[in-house]
């Protein structure tokens, strides 16, 4: 039954099975391309020669010795693992053999820079445009390429550089007798394989090295946390079992053995063996929980994907980590730990009976239901949370199933692709624990669903979990946590890196007190006109994308759907971008309209030689290759790159595939069926052959916007209403000659689908225009994880985050912790680092004898006036000038006619000037008001709840 506590692959009915043969069948589920077998006889040594990695979780420290020579020795070396979880202590210990190369230190993409200027020096001194800082550290090796001058740097040789600066660095070479540097050049970063050697358990065990720390406030517990593991397995030997629970005789024997231990190792033990740290290390040694084995998994999952690829820093080699601050704050009875034969009796032995009580009873609300979701809903199931007759669960997501999902969001399954989220992570998480109290929602949370969302439903919480994907969305959260003064608990994971936030009411600051750097946007210019990276190329092809499949159609059929109503609107807006939408209606109903599928490849045709040769002229012939600045400075130097046309062929693959993806997709929009021959290379190429491609001339006078700070491409101009009235007369005498009921189907982007063509076009697109510029192309994986904007996502680093967040909800439903007891974290995997802290305090502000924070919210009952509220505020020693709802300004002093509302109530004024209806679940509403001291310093003071009913 103690298995129960944290294994979400057994259920009850397993009880007293072998536990290998048991979890079988679930975790072959979890994906078929992967071959899982069984072994429950003893285990040889002979047998790890099969594997190339090998995780021990459960033996004594003997054996593992025995096992781990074995495999040390072996040739070539088996990467042995050893881990343990006991209580909220942990461990594992790492050995991948004498000489294991890591390929990637860090996972990270290489750093690149655009080179400005290089000096003939011994050494040189290199410097990069300033459009980005340089990543790159003191004993970088770089290699040069694309430059031109200093042609002697492109041969691919990588070289060391030094004494780097945000935009320069020097390059450990004498340059002096080499070609003059003339412009041009890109410097790449060369990443260096690592040889490690590690140490066999028995030698480390002696000599452990450098123990790596997860939390800088207890730098001197991993060495005593190394003595501790080895005694419970000499208590263990000595006694044949753990010890027992809260049994104070079995913690005294314990730490009897840890002393000898402790004093055998002479100056290379520990001062302090503190035996109240080692009690609690005795009282939960048996247990393993949910949490810990989260939080471990994760770990060790990530230690075996490096042990059989080289990519990212091994741990080496001991980690050790506790969370004691997660136990009661209160001094329990004995009796309280005492087991219940329930599946929660190894987490009451830890934490006793009625924090149980309170988990099972609180009311938990966790928001998103992908990969953090699914995470946290086993966690939950297994710890308990919501599971009593008091407790209820809400989870709630508005999307559905897909198939990349199925990487790590281990709830779902091949034949749940297209089911809604929430509805299949709550069933499995009910057959994890059928005695889960949980509500499947499908609603987005935000300020239009607080119908269902309401004051009522966040009241009654206890707690919030965060699982969500987007910060927009975590600070709605944040502020209805903030309001309601509900604990929030926050996570997030890219890649290898994950961190865990507390939002802990009149504790910790809230999650939008700090805001992370807003990334970088490349300018509209770049973009559109000079774009000097894959990036660009990748953005400017999703853009095109969606204007030319999803937009323009969806623009024709509003036009279509209501024509009177839309040319209103169109003459009302009398913008460069109403004129710009009626322009593509025209385009794509008359000029570019499209009735056979050769009128689709002609239309693929037109579209290429537009693209990539006329734009192309067009641009340099505006701006040719030797065009200066209003300063003299050459107009083409770095970053931007001068481009040239392509010459369209047939016999070019990649043109074709262009020309086959933009042509399908052109007939998925108007309706046409697609031919098999445009799949034929042969055929396809015979119906490019027959497109007439009329002869382009660049234009004298034509605006290409070179302002980086410019937001659109299209300026307004005096003559707009005219040239609109001119296209509404255009598009309604091209309605007349459609046939009745004719309408379009806009496209939208799906990355997921394969055989849709969307990532075809927009890698063509993408690779075409780098063609352009010189720029290196893509493959369609890489090219779909930039223009997909997918945010890299692995089981191991989320499976740790919701570890560590739950670790944290026990002391959110313990309810006395302090602000010290909390932890956030930030953590990576790939080198790897843990970064433990307390949580930052609310900012205090204070006036008089009065002091508060974010947290509070000052309450006035009674169906106040307007005049009643200011002298509220008078009576506390503020003067209030300004009463705001909303955007809607209730009162201003500076306004001599706002006397007239002093009488009225807040609410009826608030009726009246914001002109709309109090909803019927609210019985009050919120207020800012603007205030002064006598000294007419502003004072920033809560919002206030004004109580009408």
């Amino acid at each position: 039954m103690w298995d129960l506590s944290s294994s979400f692959v057994f259920s009850e009915n397993d009880v007293g099975k072998n536990r290998a043969l048991a979890s079988l069948q679930k975790l072959q589920e979890l994906n078929n391309a992967v071959v899982i077998s069984t072994l429950t006889t003893t285990l040889t040594k002979q047998k790890l020669s099969d594997f190339r990695a090998v995780v021990f979780t459960d033996i004594s420290l003997e054996k593992s010795l025995e096992y781990n020579d074995y495999c040390h020795n072996h040739q070539p070396p088996i990467s042995f693992i050893k881990t343990e979880v006991r209580g909220l202590f942990g461990t594992v210990f790492c050995d991948f053999g004498p000489k294991f190369t890591v390929f990637d230190v860090d996972g990270e993409e290489p750093h690149t820079g655009i080179i400005a200027s290089i000096s003939n020096d011994n050494p040189a001194l290199v410097s990069c445009v300033d459009d980005e800082r340089l990543e790159f550290e003191d004993g970088d090796l770089v290699v040069f390429s694309e430059i031109q001058g200093m042609k002697e740097l492109n041969d691919g040789k990588p070289r060391k550089i030094k004494s780097v600066r945000p935009y320069s660095f020097t390059l450990e070479e004498d340059t002096t007798d080499f070609g003059t540097y003339v412009k041009g050049g890109i410097v790449t970063q060369v990443k260096q394989p690592k040889v490690l050697n590690f140490k066999p358990l028995r030698a480390a065990l002696k000599d452990p090295g450098d123990f790596l720390l997860s939390d800088f406030s207890k730098f001197d517990r991993p060495p005593l946390l190394h003595i501790a593991f080895q005694a419970l397995n000499r208590f263990i030997c000595e006694f044949g079992r753990f010890p027992v629970a809260r049994s104070e005789e079995d913690a005294q024997k314990f730490i009897s053995i840890a002393g000898n231990i402790n004093e055998c190792l002479g100056e290379g033990g520990v001062e302090d063996i503190n035996p109240k740290l080692l009690t609690h290390f005795a009282f939960g040694a048996r247990a393993v929980l949910n949490p810990m084995a989260a939080m471990f998994g994760g770990i060790v999952g990530q230690e075996v994907v490096k042990a059989c690829s080289g990519k990212f820093h091994p741990l080496f080699q001991f980690f050790y980590f506790d969370s004691v601050e997660s136990l009661p704050v209160e001094p329990l009875d004995p009796i309280d730990f005492k087991p219940l034969n329930s599946r929660y009796d190894a987490q009451i032995s830890v934490f006793g009976s009625k924090l149980q009580k309170n988990l099972e009873d609180a009311k938990v609300f966790i928001v998103g239901s992908g990969a953090l979701g699914c995470e946290f809903l086993k966690n939950v199931a297994l710890m308990g949370v919501s599971c009593g007759s008091q407790g209820k669960l809400t989870i709630t997501d508005d999307d559905v199933i897909e198939k990349s999902n199925l990487s790590r969001q281990f709830l779902f399954r091949d034949w749940n692709i297209g089911q809604a989220k929430t509805t299949v992570a709550a069933s499995a998480a009910v057959s994890i624990n059928p005695q889960l109290k949980i509500e499947a929602l499908q609603n987005r949370v935000g300020p239009e669903t607080e119908c269902v969302f309401n004051d009522d439903f966040w009241e009654n919480l206890t707690v919030v979990i965060n699982a969500l994907d987007n910060v927009n969305a975590r600070l709605y959260v944040d502020q209805r946590c903030l309001y309601f003064q509900k604990p929030l608990l926050e996570s997030g994971t890219l890649g290898a890196k994950c961190n865990t936030q507390m939002v802990i009411p009149h504790l910790t600051e809230n999650y939008g007190a700090s805001r992370d750097p807003t990334e970088k946007q490349a300018p509209m210019c770049t973009v559109h006109s000079f774009p000097h990276n894959i990036d660009h190329c990748l953005t400017w092809a999703r853009s095109e994308f969606e204007g030319l499949l999803e937009k323009t159609p969806a623009e024709v059929n509003a036009y279509l759907s209501n024509p009177s109503e839309y040319a209103t609107a169109m003459r009302n807006a009398a913008d460069a971008q109403a004129k710009d939408n009626l322009e593509r209606i025209l385009q794509c109903l008359e000029q570019e309209k499209c009735e056979t599928f050769q009128d689709c490849v002609t239309w693929a045709r037109l579209r290429f030689e537009d693209y990539f040769v006329n734009r192309v002229k067009q641009l340099t012939f505006i701006f040719p290759e030797d065009a200066t600045t209003s300063t003299g400075a050459p107009f083409w130097s770095a970053p931007k790159r001068f481009p040239r046309p392509l010459q369209f062929s047939t016999t070019d693959p990649s043109h074709l595939q262009f020309i086959m993806a933009a042509s399908i997709l052109r007939a998925e929009t108007f309706g046409i069926p697609v031919p098999d021959w445009v799949k034929n290379t042969k055929m396809l190429a015979k119906a490019v052959e027959k497109v007439i491609v009329p002869d382009f001339q660049p234009k004298e006078g034509v605006k290409i916007e070179t302002d980086e700070k410019a937001t659109s491409l299209s300026a307004g101009s005096v003559d707009d209403a005219a040239v609109i009235n001119e296209l509404l007369f255009k598009l309604e005498r091209c309605r007349n000659n459609l046939p009745s009921g004719f309408r379009m189907k806009p496209i939208q982007f799906e990355k997921d689908d394969d055989t849709n063509y969307h990532m075809d076009l927009i890698a063509g697109l993408a690779n075409m225009r780098a063609r352009n510029y010189s720029i290196p192309e893509v493959d369609k994986l890489k090219a779909k994880f930039i223009a997909g904007r997918i945010i890299p996502a692995i089981a191991t680093s989320t499976a740790m985050a919701t570890g560590l967040v739950c670790l944290e909800l026990y002391k959110v439903l313990d309810g006395a912790h302090k602000v010290e007891d909390y932890r956030n974290t930030f953590a990576n995997l790939a080198l790897p680092l843990f970064s433990m802290a307390e949580p930052v305090p609310p900012k205090v502000m204070k006036h008089r004898d009065m002091s508060w924070t974010v947290w509070d919210r000052w309450i006035l009952r009674g169906n106040p006036t307007v005049r009643e509220l200011i002298q509220w505020l008078k009576d506390k020693g503020l003067n209030a000038y300004s009463i705001s709802y909303g955007s809607c300004l209730l009162f201003s002093n500076m306004f001599p006619r706002h006397k007239e509302r002093l009488d009225k109530k807040v609410v009826d004024v608030a009726r009246e000037i914001a002109k709309e209806d109090l909803p019927p679940y609210r019985s009050h509403l919120d207020v800012v008001v603007a205030c002064e001291d006598d000294e007419d310093n502003d004072i920033n003071i809560p919002q206030i709840s004004v109580y009408y009913r």
